[in-house]
């Protein structure tokens, strides 16, 4: 089942903050994640109206239950929110419904509920493969219940979307990069990667606090996110997003303690990305260290050269490499470094 559409496409995000949810991890603040401090049923379709006016035409849109763990909450609810959102693939407006939820929320019965709405995806919130990871996190299932569920929601012939975290308790590099594998082998098409953010109010804040835990800088999340795109782009798999979606709660230090909580980490970790592919390219090349011309994809220029130009600034700094110019070919899939000639 394709993840994601050729068209453009868009969620409408409708958050069900903290409900469905049986435990509460050492990193959750529902509160803060989902920006919404309760759900009012009777505005969903408000919030879907307002949102469906903002969308082009001919944009592939998905009503996304998100937040909470959606096949945990009353049924009845969720029964209501599936057939609410069905009715808006009905009448065309919307093409289908996704939905995010734990791996240990998902047994045939859910799935076979599922089935009967246009459900396309489902998210898991898998966060880490290594039950030390999980047991230190209080996620309250294990690695195997993961890959459980995994293949159950692929086997039930919806597109898997797994979740995951960089710097939880007990995570490694290593541990992180095993993740991203599992869940490529375990048939996801699309996956996010969300760097651990310390909030006000949580058990790890009181972790932190007290030394048991270290968040990790930004710097540090950016190289180990890296790693594990650089997984998901190996295994053809879509990543989705990287950090938290961008809020006033989310940078405001009355919530956000610590943590890799940049508004643009997801460009950094792109940049990332592209400048290990970059020095790649170069390798011992006659050109390093010489001033050149790059002739780069048109479509991935911003990602060849990072964030205000990092890239090409950080080439020059560690290799004295100097790119004078950047020219964009639309055929190409590869970049190409040309010796640099005044014209």
């Amino acid at each position: 089942m394709r993840c994601v559409p050729v068209r453009p496409h868009r969620n409408i995000a409708v958050f069900i903050p903290h409900m469905g949810c049986p435990h509460r991890c050492v990193f959750c603040d529902q509160h803060s994640i989902s920006g919404s401090g309760g759900f009012d049923e009777s505005r969903v379709p408000e919030q879907i109206e307002t949102a469906l006016q903002t969308i082009p035409t001919g944009t592939d849109v998905e009503i996304a239950y998100f937040g909470g763990s959606f096949t945990g909450i009353d049924r009845g609810l969720m029964l209501r929110l599936l057939e609410l959102a069905a009715g808006y693939v009905r009448a065309g407006r919307v093409s289908g419904i996704r939905l995010s939820t734990r791996p240990d929320l998902i047994d045939s019965e859910v799935l076979g509920i599922l089935r009967q709405y246009p459900v396309r995806a489902v998210e898991l919130g898998l966060q880490s493969m290594d039950d030390r990871v999980l047991e230190a996190s209080r996620r309250g299932h294990t690695a195997a219940q993961g890959e459980d569920a995994c293949r159950a929601v692929t086997g039930a012939g919806f597109a898997l979307v797994g979740q995951m975290m960089i710097g939880l308790p007990c995570s490694t590099p290593e541990s992180e990069r095993r993740t991203a594998e599992r869940i490529c082998r375990l048939g996801a098409c699309a996956a996010r990667i969300y760097p651990t953010v310390v909030f006000r109010g949580t058990p790890l804040a009181g972790m932190m606090r007290s030394g048991v835990y270290r968040p990790l800088t930004t710097g540090e999340a950016v190289w180990r996110s890296a790693d594990v795109l650089e997984i998901l782009k190996a295994h053809g798999v879509a990543c989705l997003r990287i950090g938290l979606c961008a809020s006033e709660s989310l940078t405001s230090p009355e919530e956000a303690l610590a943590g890799a909580n940049h508004p643009a980490l997801g460009e950094l970790v792109w940049g990332e990305l592209y400048y290990r592919r970059l020095r790649a390219m170069l390798g011992e090349d006659e050109l390093l260290g010489q001033k050149i011309e790059l002739i780069l994809p048109a479509r991935e220029i911003s990602k060849w050269v990072g964030q205000r130009r990092r890239n090409l600034d950080r080439l020059r700094l560690e290799s004295g490499t100097e790119v004078r110019r950047v020219a964009g070919d639309w055929n190409a899939s590869e970049p190409r470094a040309i010796p640099w000639k005044a014209y």
